[in-house]
């Protein structure tokens, strides 16, 4: 593709103008082999978070680069090609459970995830507790797993969608992040490269999510359901609650437990399966799974109560590398910390308010996350037992459990713990988990 200089689309982009599908396809195709420096990506970047994209020209630069590199095919694949994904959050384990879930009710779920961000957990992270998990195969292993077990949940390969990879590396560094269009073509490129029949997006909002207020996420949903669904992709989206910890438990090895509790007929949080539920019941309607929502809870109860969404987990566990007796034998496989506390407040009420975040970087803190890109993670630590907003604490309910290497880690983090927490006498109202749908029809 020739004809165009880099730094007129820049300048057009800068000054407002509208760039077309050809102008786009150029750039990216630049990013991807290299043609476009690292200074002329950045000041696209930043020209487009100034300026903005129009949804048609996001829609462009979302195929562009889903196509700048391999795309998944699943012709021959008799069952629909399912996903979902999370804006993050703390403790968002929904993946680990929904996704063996889909997988047991006749969806297929190639599901790629990413790492921690910030102060929130990543899917990969949590994975990675399971001693021999492939997070990292390659594409024809991806594919055969998908196929055998019905789903995989992998990392981003180098070959899936690179311009997003190398845009999305410049832009963490020059302060583009947060712009709406750009976050929207980075998630939908690499779900389009996936070769998706339908997506859920679970947009979150809270002092525990990126997008914090109902405001930004309502925009990014509305955004990234408007433009899967240019480029071909049935989406929609769901804006949940991020004000408190999704289920009880933050930290790797302590998140994969809480989901193997959910799928085997533990106790589990309420909220985190209502969230859970709702992303699937989408997920089982859009597909053509269930034909309503009643027969879609329906064949959700039936996954769980069978058994059958947990035999998907071990089996994808196994495919890729885990053990094989994982469902029977986690607890000795999952690593364990050196170090419990449980956590009290210094005075008894009902939780009015939580900070969040402020888990999040106790997690971190902890050794549970990362400061550096190439730091490694203690999948040990965490909290267990995290109480939630309206819950009763006092003397013998604590606020959560701390599991640390250390009593030194145990103390510092219950410091922590103890200023993340409002506690009142009058207990708050319930708020239910999932704010709003977004719909595209």
């Amino acid at each position: 593709m020739s004809g165009y200089l880099p730094q007129e689309l820049i300048r057009l982009k800068r000054d407002g103008a509208p760039l077309d599908e050809a102008q786009i396809a150029f750039f990216v195709e630049g990013i991807a082999d290299g043609s476009i420096s690292e200074g002329q990506a950045a000041a696209f970047a930043m020209a487009v978070f100034f300026q903005s994209l129009v949804p048609q020209e996001t829609v462009a630069l979302t195929k562009a680069m889903a196509g700048s590199g391999r795309r998944l095919d699943w012709t021959g694949l008799s069952r629909p090609v399912l996903d979902k994904h999370s804006t993050g959050g703390v403790g968002d384990k929904v993946s680990l459970i929904l996704a063996p879930i889909l997988a047991a009710c006749g969806a297929a779920v190639p599901m790629i995830s990413g790492r921690g961000l910030g102060h929130t957990g990543g899917t990969l992270d949590k994975l990675d507790s399971i001693p021999g998990y492939i997070t990292a195969p390659d594409i024809e292993t991806f594919q055969r797993v998908v196929k055998e077990v019905n789903c995989a949940i992998i990392g981003q390969t180098g070959d899936l969608a690179p311009a997003d990879r190398r845009l999305y590396g410049i832009r963490d560094v020059t302060a583009t992040v947060e712009s709406i269009p750009l976050i929207t073509a980075s998630i939908l490129s690499k779900k389009l490269a996936a070769g998706l029949g339908g997506l859920v997006m679970d947009v979150k909002t809270g002092n525990g999510a990126f997008m914090a207020s109902h405001e930004e996420a309502r925009e990014l949903a509305s955004s990234i359901v408007t433009v899967a669904r240019g480029a071909g992709l049935p989406t929609t989206a769901h804006i949940t609650d991020m004000n408190q910890v999704l289920g009880r438990a933050a930290g790797n090895a302590l998140e994969v437990q809480e989901s193997l509790d959910a799928l085997t007929g533990g106790d589990p949080d309420p909220r985190l399966m209502v969230v859970t539920r709702a992303l699937c019941v989408e997920l089982l309607v859009l597909g053509g799974i269930a034909e309503s929502e009643a027969l879609a809870e329906a064949a959700i109860d039936e996954a769980l109560a069978s058994g059958r969404a947990a035999e998907a987990f071990e089996r994808m566990v196994a495919a890729l590398g885990g053990p094989s007796d994982f469902l029977a034998a986690h607890k000795r496989h999952l690593p364990s910390s050196d170090r419990t506390r449980a956590v009290h407040l210094p005075e008894e009420g009902h939780v009015l308010a939580i900070d969040t975040r402020g888990i999040g970087l106790a997690v971190i803190a902890l050794g549970g996350g990362r400061t550096r890109a190439d730091q490694a993670i203690d999948h040990r630590v965490g909290f267990s037992a995290v109480a939630g907003i309206g819950e009763a604490v006092d003397r013998h309910r604590p606020v959560a459990i701390v599991h640390a290497r250390n009593e030194a880690d145990a103390q510092s983090a219950a410091a922590r713990l103890i200023q993340c927490f409002t506690v009142g006498q009058t207990r708050p109202p319930e708020a239910h988990p999932v704010i709003a749908r977004i719909g595209g029809d």
